[in-house]
């Protein structure tokens, strides 16, 4: 089977756009925490998110026009074209039937559906705005990548909630090493809504100003958006066009064990650890670093916790997670791990979880990279991806032989 090279990374996040200042955002250790301004937040007592503040679409899109786009599907074709200039890619070079793109989302395109509610609320359902209705699916994430890079191969856009982007990279891989593909951009897309603010503020899971994974004292997430893609290709397509190979994407797990519509499950979660190794062919001691789901709620840190020493034993690699800074990206945000697990392998470092101040008795031997960036040589890195449902994806990264 083919072996898949990472070549391009397009992050359009809260701290930084583009691979560099996304990398250097990371080992700062800078927060992308503000107030909300992609709707009023006044009514909420919880009022931060991880917005991407003065997104323009326009300056970086080549073929699609930003007025036919919903904002979730335009993070998407900004983070494909990103990552295809950083890979050094001409998608007009490619077989364009063996290109392929796959990503994925929790929402959608929930901003065009919160206008659309508004429109229906204040004027009634004949006035809702064709252009609008246009914007709604959620298969047109996939598609705006496809169209922004004259992709004809598979355009496809996975919703499964918070784990999607590990789920599109799965995806990808399968793809590649089969055969079926050349190329193919994966990651994921989300935007800042209020129903999503809302339902977690009614879940009791939103933090109040900031997020604190693996912290005794954490008290939840915070809603973020933005885009995360990666450009995936077989080694031999990036080798023959002269591409620097920046990591190799080893394996994949998936499991689901729908017991319980919010809830995770440490022993399913342990098991989609084992399935993640398995398949790609190393070991928990050859793992050097995971990028946690971690997403700064009391149960869920508990659980990944209890299920990485479960699989790694007492003495675990380091275990950070990047929604303390740019908060929780919902289906970006295993694209944006991804990303940051492939800049520590290849640039040398480990990124912080910020805003830890105390170790929680509950987690012995979990240790966080607490808010300062660590050099550090990792050769394999885990990343995590765990959503509602039970749906857990996990994915592989290793340094290139």
């Amino acid at each position: 089977m083919a072996r898949v090279a990472v070549t391009g990374l397009g992050p359009v996040s809260s701290i930084g756009v583009g691979r560099r200042a996304f990398a250097g955002a990371l080992r700062a250790g800078r927060s992308g925490i503000s107030r909300i301004t992609s709707f009023d937040p006044s009514g909420f007592p919880h009022q931060n998110a991880g917005e991407v503040r003065g997104f323009r679409p326009d300056g970086r899109l080549r073929r699609l026009d930003p007025r036919r786009w919903g904002r979730s599907s335009l993070f998407a074709a900004s983070a494909a074209r990103l990552a295809a200039a950083d890979g050094g890619l001409d998608p007009g070079s490619l077989d364009p039937g063996r290109a392929h793109a796959v990503i994925g989302t929790t929402s959608g395109e929930s901003a065009v559906a919160e206008a659309l509610t508004a429109q229906i609320v204040e004027h009634g359902f004949a006035v809702q705005d064709p252009a609008l209705l246009a914007q709604v699916p959620a298969g047109r994430l996939a598609n705006a990548v496809s169209e922004e890079l004259g992709l004809l191969g598979e355009s496809l856009t996975i919703a499964t909630a918070c784990s999607a982007s590990n789920y599109a990279l799965g995806y990808a891989y399968d793809l590649l090493v089969t055969g079926e593909a050349d190329v193919v951009l994966a990651g994921g897309a989300d935007s800042v809504c209020r129903w999503a603010h809302a339902g977690f503020y009614r879940l009791g899971a939103l933090a109040e100003h900031a997020c604190a994974p693996f912290d005794r004292d954490r008290s939840g997430i915070l809603t973020g958006e933005g885009g995360a893609v990666l450009l995936l290709e077989t080694f031999d397509h990036a080798r023959v066009r002269g591409a620097r190979i920046y990591a190799e994407l080893l394996g994949h797990g998936l499991n689901c064990d729908a017991r319980h519509p919010v809830a995770p499950d440490t022993a399913s979660v342990a098991e989609c650890m084992r399935l993640a190794h398995r398949n790609a062919g190393v070991a928990p001691g050859d793992v050097d670093y995971i990028c946690a789901h971690g997403t700064g709620t009391p149960t869920n840190d508990l659980v990944e916790s209890k299920a990485i020493l479960e699989v790694f034993g007492d003495d675990p690699p380091p275990v950070s997670s990047i929604k303390s800074m740019i908060g929780h990206t919902m289906g970006a945000a295993c694209g944006f791990g991804a990303i940051a697990a492939v800049l520590a392998v290849d640039q040398g470092f480990l990124p912080p979880t910020i805003n830890w101040t105390t170790p929680d008795p509950g987690m012995p031997g979990i240790d966080p990279v607490p808010n300062t960036a660590r050099r550090a040589r990792p050769r394999i890195a885990q990343n995590d991806g765990f959503a509602f449902g039970g749906n857990n994806a996990i994915v592989m990264l290793g340094a290139v032989a």
